[in-house]
């Protein structure tokens, strides 16, 4: 089609983009798969099942259907630019070249945001999951036991982070596995009065457009992570496409995931009034289903995804955004070292597990603060994304696909938006004023650097 961007979409290589081939390539799209699956968590909905459940009035399964719809259009701008660009760094990479330098800079300074505090949301849900069953061990010990785990492992190579999860994934889809299984067979022999029934996903005595979508926007945080694979782009084999198909594949996958679990949920307890602790809501649905046995290991499980899988992951995808932004010079240098041997970013790791614990122990006490942080860094990120989409393709390369490049990217747009705006006010007040933090940044390391390295002139050349 004329005015189509051109991109050998059979070569996944950075050296036109001004960059050596650092990082080692050893990840399938079955390894992108599961990475992006272990990000958003298959069992995520254990968490927050009752704010979703009370918020929906019991209509959880069309809360995340909503959700899963609305991030798809989120993951193809993803697809679109990891195709264009397979290159680490993410939103940050993508908008350096779909807008500008400066943007681009913007944009990985809000993922820093929410990649940062990510890992250190995911291992306090963690800890506070265990301590529910051995309060007797302080948090401190099981805080220094994942941070440290997952930085070893991260660490000694991607290909070995990618089996850790694998295996960890598969433990857990096990568990909820039996959870299904348990649970349908409880409804079919009416326990706690269940029936089946197609409520969950729409009760027309109940239904109101602004109270669903009010549950959609709590919802939508189970989502959040997938957009993380793409920053492991220059560790990906194959063709240019593997990351977008691994973004878009894993998220229709959880999100169907999450839709049967809470479907069930919900069958079995129907009165979505009626829990006395929404944290706990969903382990007393497991209890009623199968008793405390299911209980116990539906906590469990959540443990270990959380605090190994989902922080794992998350630790990797930091640290190659650092990485990817220190190699443009817009952090400090040495967060851009590789290991020798292990060709990791072995410095930006290790710096993430240090910033994790000191976070942890500062907002112990305030996950809800810290929830919200995540939500505007994650939500901003995809509204320069879906931008970055349409600029680049339809201004700056004049493309005749209006479909894939502009209408897509809007309706993305426009739902991102409308979540990001039911944020609550302190989480926007905290994040703008991250901004404007990273704005005097960018302004004095412009000032120090009159012009961009060589290498990356090379490579924003080569793309406009």
């Amino acid at each position: 089609m004329a005015g189509e961007t051109k991109t050998n979409s059979n070569v996944n290589s950075i050296e036109e983009f001004g960059y050596k081939q650092e990082l080692k390539r050893s990840l399938t799209f079955g390894d992108l798969f599961i990475y992006g699956v272990s990000l958003m968590v298959p069992i995520a909905p254990f968490g927050i099942y009752g704010y979703v459940a009370q918020a929906s009035n019991g209509m959880v399964g069309l809360a995340y259907l909503i959700g899963m719809v609305g991030m798809i259009f989120t993951a193809l701008s993803y697809a679109r630019m990891s195709e264009a660009f397979p290159i680490a760094g993410s939103v940050y990479s993508y908008a350096q070249r779909g807008i500008s330098d400066d943007v681009g800079f913007i944009a990985g300074w809000i993922l820093l945001l929410d990649y940062i505090f990510v890992p250190t949301l995911i291992y306090l849900v963690a800890v506070a999951a265990l301590q529910g069953i051995l309060p007797e061990v302080p948090s401190i010990v099981w805080l220094v036991f994942f941070i440290g785990i997952n930085t070893v492992l991260n660490v000694v190579g991607v290909k070995v982070t990618a089996k850790a999860i694998k295996l960890i994934t598969y433990l857990v889809l096990f568990v909820l596995a039996i959870f299904v299984t348990v649970g349908i067979i409880a409804i079919v022999n009416g326990v706690n009065g269940a029936e089946f029934s197609f409520k969950p996903l729409f009760d027309p005595e109940h239904f109101s457009l602004g109270l669903v979508m009010g549950a959609v926007s709590i919802a939508v945080l189970s989502f959040l992570g997938f957009d993380a694979v793409s920053t492991l782009a220059e560790e990906a084999e194959g063709e240019r496409k593997l990351i977008g198909k691994a973004i878009i594949f894993s998220l229709i996958a959880v999100g169907l995931l999450f839709i049967v679990q809470t479907w069930v949920a919900a069958l079995i307890y129907p009165d979505y009034n009626g829990f006395d602790n929404l944290d706990t809501a969903f382990y007393v649905i497991a209890e009623i289903a199968g008793g405390p046995w299911l209980k116990w290991l539906t906590a469990i499980s959540m443990a270990i995804a959380f605090g190994i899988a989902d922080a794992l992951v998350f630790q990797a995808a930091i640290s190659r955004l650092l990485f990817s932004m220190a190699r443009d010079k817009k952090l400090p240098s040495f967060l851009a070292k590789v290991h020798p041997k292990y060709k990791t970013p072995y410095t930006s790791t290790i710096l993430v597990a240090i910033l994790s614990f000191i976070v942890a122990m500062m907002f112990s006490a305030h996950l809800g603060t810290l929830t919200s942080l995540v939500n505007f860094g994650a939500l901003t990120g995809f509204i320069l994304l879906h931008l970055s989409v349409i600029n680049y393709f339809i201004f700056r390369k004049k493309s005749s696909n209006y479909l894939n490049y502009l209408i897509l990217p809007i309706i993305g747009l426009l739902i991102i938006c409308y979540v990001w705006y039911s944020l609550e006010s302190l989480a926007k007040i905290i994040g703008i004023s991250w901004v404007v933090i990273g704005i005097v940044y960018m302004l004095i390391i412009n000032a120090k650097n009159k012009k961009l390295p060589n290498e990356i002139n090379k490579g924003h050349d080569s793309n406009m």
